[in-house]
């Protein structure tokens, strides 16, 4: 499989994977967290969950797995793509937290920036398990029929 779809397959993986971490977090906090309000807050349409959703996705599935393929040779922790995927996941996290938290406070925000933290790394890893998995099959199954 070639490169690019690759990044996007593991994207699919590591969104299927943060969406259902951060829906769990939204279940256990009441709905005190609104994941894809935040998204929408940080956008600029607060209350439209819809758009929040969307841009999830497209991001999540075709922008960051493309960012991640055009800096893999850059980041850190290589040569393991799940690793540089973890490196990543972080980095997105940052911004995420950043700008996302609206007007949680207190404990909650502990809560919030410790689950979405871990949901982030298992978002960057998938995404860089899944493509290192899918890159290296092709030369795994020539050295089979070759061997």
């Amino acid at each position: 499989m070639n490169r690019p779809a690759s990044a996007i397959a593991g994207g699919v993986a590591g969104t299927a994977v943060l969406l259902l971490l951060l829906l769990l977090l939204e279940v256990e906090t009441r709905s005190a967290i609104p994941v894809f309000e935040v998204i929408a807050r940080f956008v600029g349409t607060p209350g439209n969950q819809t758009v929040g959703f969307v841009l999830f996705a497209i991001a999540g599935v075709v922008a960051w797995p493309l960012l991640f393929l055009a800096l893999e040779p850059r980041i850190p922790r290589g040569p393991d793509p799940a690793s540089r995927g973890v490196v990543l996941g972080t980095a997105l996290w940052l911004a995420f937290v950043v700008t996302g938290r609206g007007e949680i406070s207190g404990a909650l925000l502990i809560i919030y920036a410790a689950f979405t933290l871990l949901a982030h790394w298992a978002y960057g890893f998938t995404l860089g398990a899944v493509y290192g998995r899918l890159l290296e099959r092709p030369d795994a199954d020539a050295a089979a029929t070759a061997g």
